[in-house]
């Protein structure tokens, strides 16, 4: 007997039921830490999602005739019922991404139960706006869900964009078509079980496995699918926008970075340097925040170098159940290529690699496991193509400054705009430096503190609008002015 024939097979989850791919084919889905297939994903298609169009359509009027206290008890239900299942979230997230367990379990799993809860209340004090004409009336602001809106997200953190996505959806009365990506899919299969004990009506949320190419495309040309909201690459951002606009639809697009840290020599070090480690190589480095382009002024350049090295040689790569593990498995066999053909270009474009560089292996049974050495690279132009090109691994390079003009020309020179950190003890400074930098997100002092009330997103070729708090809500609703004559 096959092997694969005993394997589990995740199913779609379409108006409130567990079904398989009408076409009945699977992809494989691999566990990074090993190498090794480990269960099977629909492999969706037009078909799939028609179906799951027709089930949002008969629910979209139940779901956004409720009040907005009745959505949210839904979804309050919702993130306790992940709480509830921590640890089954937990060992899934660890097991299909890569990442060591404990990050799953102090970042990805908890931030999803957050957004849930977040817009759960959120949607409550959702307020319009009025604006009254004197001695003429007044007028009054109504919005409205838009109805069936699709949700991408990406592999990097699954389930905490997934509900970063889909949780203001819902909230806002709108029902959901979301596919998460097909190598990191498991605990959106597993979210569908919980939606359905939280109370939420059938066909208010459907989940769609398969590729971009033959689900997510589908999802983005279908014509009553009034909205799309997705996270991903610049590349595919880019066809999203081509096809989806002529069809008139709203669209939210997250796209790549090439996040600069700006680091002055009057900062406090040691905070300094204990962040830098954690917002460079966080999760393997698969994080869009992660601050790949580190500017160091020359000041403490040498001084940093040998610190920051010492210490990025020390990080533990282990396997994710490790209980040491600093950085566990990238997600898959292609992005660790990728990875490594751009450390090689690095060193054709007169990089010397400080430390890292390689693959890790680890004997079995994660000889085959696809493990990275975090890699620090310097000796680069600032306008190279590894300094100019997303990576999104665990992969930093090292550049000097002497001025203030001078790391704000090299900081804004890519074509991204997501983040930013920056490192100094003069205030004026950092007001300064945070207004001329061209991104969506500056942190002071700090890296990935998120308040999930504040706009999310970046400029240039990192995205088109914002997510987050009012944000989100005003994007998955529609807004109606209403005129009333005194």
């Amino acid at each position: 007997m096959d092997i694969k024939e005993t394997m589990e097979k995740l199913q779609n989850f379409i108006n409130g039921t567990y079904c398989p791919p009408k076409n009945g084919q699977y992809i494989d889905n691999y566990e990074p830490a090993t190498g090794k297939v480990y269960s099977l994903i629909p492999d969706s298609d037009a078909s799939d999602v028609e179906d799951a169009v027709d089930a949002a359509e008969k629910a979209f009027p139940i779901w956004s005739g409720m009040s907005n206290e009745e959505r949210s008890a839904v979804l309050i239900r919702l993130s306790e019922g992940i709480q509830n299942n921590m640890e089954l979230f937990v060992n899934a997230e660890s097991k299909d991404n890569g990442k060591p367990r404990k990050l799953a379990a102090h970042v990805d799993i908890p931030r999803a139960v957050s957004n849930f809860h977040f817009f759960a209340t959120a949607i409550i004090h959702f307020a319009s706006e009025s604006h009254h004409m004197e001695g003429v009336g007044i007028n009054y602001t109504l919005r409205k869900p838009i109805g069936i809106v699709g949700c991408i997200s990406p592999w990097n953190l699954p389930l905490y964009l997934f509900s970063w996505k889909i949780a203001p959806a819902l909230a806002a009365g709108n029902c959901v078509i979301a596919k998460p990506s097909e190598i990191t899919p498991y605990t959106a299969y597993l979210l569908g079980k919980i939606a359905k004990e939280a109370g939420m009506p059938d066909g208010v949320l459907n989940i769609i496995h398969g590729s971009g190419a033959k689900a997510g495309d589908a999802i983005i040309k279908h014509p009553k699918i009034k909205a799309i909201s997705f996270t991903g690459g610049t590349k595919t951002g880019a066809y999203i926008a081509q096809t989806a606009a002529p069809m008139f639809k709203k669209l939210s697009l997250e796209l790549g970075g090439k996040n600069p840290t700006l680091i002055f020599d009057d900062c406090d070090f040691d905070d300094m340097m204990k962040t830098v480690l954690r917002s460079s190589f966080s999760n393997q480095g698969q994080i869009c925040l992660c601050g790949s382009r580190l500017f160091i002024q020359r000041g403490i350049y040498e001084r940093f170098k040998t610190v920051f090295v010492e210490k990025v040689g020390k990080i533990k790569v282990a396997n994710p159940e490790h209980p040491e593990a600093i950085m566990g498995a990238v997600v898959s066999e292609p992005h660790m290529e990728k990875v490594l053909s751009y450390i090689r270009l690095a060193e054709e474009e007169g990089g010397t690699i400080l430390t890292g560089g390689n693959r890790v292996m680890l004997e079995a049974p994660y000889a085959d496991g696809y493990y990275l050495r975090p890699t620090v690279i310097e000796g680069l132009a600032y306008d190279c193509r590894t300094n100019q090109e997303e990576i999104f691994g665990p992969v930093v390079t090292l550049t000097p400054f002497d001025t203030e003009e001078e790391v704000l020309k090299m900081a804004n020179s890519t074509e991204y705009g997501l983040a930013a950190s920056v490192w100094t003890s003069e205030l004026k400074r950092a007001h300064r430096v945070a207004e001329q930098l061209e991104v969506g997100i500056v942190w002071t002092n700090s890296w990935l503190v998120r308040d999930l009330r504040t706009p999310f997103g970046g400029v240039k070729s990192s995205g088109v609008g914002r997510e987050g708090g009012w944000e989100a809500l005003r994007f998955f609703t529609e807004p109606k002015n209403v005129f009333v004559s005194y």
